[in-house]
């Protein structure tokens, strides 16, 4: 069997996403999954994508993280997917999608997706850092001289550590550039590895920050290794709603794979 995928990124965080509309595509081969997200044996990718028919939105989302494992919301790879709908003709300038925490909006400029993200409505507090659930699980945590640090090492160690038990959580180390704009480095779970950006992580690192009032902006840029996002969200009470994550997810190649 052979299947055309279609690879995006979105500030350098990579997926493969996959028509499945069909029902064609094998959901529940974890290692084939894994092979094809391998960089150096299948197509390289931080997680593989299906779009599917929904009943009332305009697709759903299924998400897959590179280790084949299913996986909890995943902001770029959303907006990625927002933009390889507008590809195949099934939106135009905005989309209604479902993803594993839920319903999101999208608004389509460009090659600049503003994806809605879920409200939030607890963050949890601590002396060193702070956890967020933006669709995903997200440790924050503010460092200095983010650029040498050992993301990998130190994001390993809390993400399997007691903190978070047997399912573990994403790590965003963060250093503040400046009023609104914050550096974000970030260990992914199921990936086991640094990602040049993350979507959930960027937004979980700009409500902490809120939350910190390390900034009272309620428009924060986010500085990642593959670029640049933007994260914008009202305030009300303890309370975060209205919470967009900004920017490009752009096409890079489409090909065909013997499964």
């Amino acid at each position: 069997m052979q299947v055309t995928f279609y690879k995006y990124q979105g500030t350098g965080n990579d997926f493969i996403i996959i028509d499945n509309r069909q029902l064609d595509f094998p959901k529940n081969d974890t290692k084939l999954i894994a092979r094809l997200c391998d960089r150096r044996f299948g197509i390289g990718a931080d997680g593989l994508m299906l779009l599917e028919q929904h009943e009332s939105y305009d697709f759903r989302m299924i998400y897959y993280n590179a280790d084949g494992s299913t996986s909890t919301m995943c902001g770029n790879g959303g907006r990625c997917l927002v933009a390889f709908a507008k590809k195949l003709g099934l939106v135009i300038s905005e989309a209604h999608f479902e993803a594993s925490d839920g319903y999101h909006y999208a608004k389509i400029n460009g090659d600049t997706i503003a994806l809605q993200m879920i409200d939030v409505t607890e963050i949890k507090m601590n002396d060193t850092y702070q956890f967020v659930y933006t669709g995903s699980p997200h440790h924050v945590e503010l460092v200095t001289n983010l650029n040498d640090y050992d993301v990998k090492m130190c994001g390993a160690k809390i993400r399997y550590s007691d903190l978070y038990g047997a399912s573990g959580s994403n790590v965003n180390f963060v250093e503040q550039e400046n009023e609104n704009t914050f550096k974000v480095r970030t260990y992914e779970r199921g990936v086991e590895d640094e990602t040049l950006s993350c979507g959930t992580g960027v937004t979980a690192v700009a409500i902490a920050m809120h939350q910190l009032r390390k900034t009272l902006s309620t428009s924060i840029d986010l500085l990642v290794p593959g670029g640049k996002l933007q994260v914008r969200f009202s305030k009300e009470g303890q309370h975060y709603k209205n919470i967009f994550l900004i920017g490009p997810a752009e096409f890079v190649f489409e090909g065909n794979i013997k499964l």
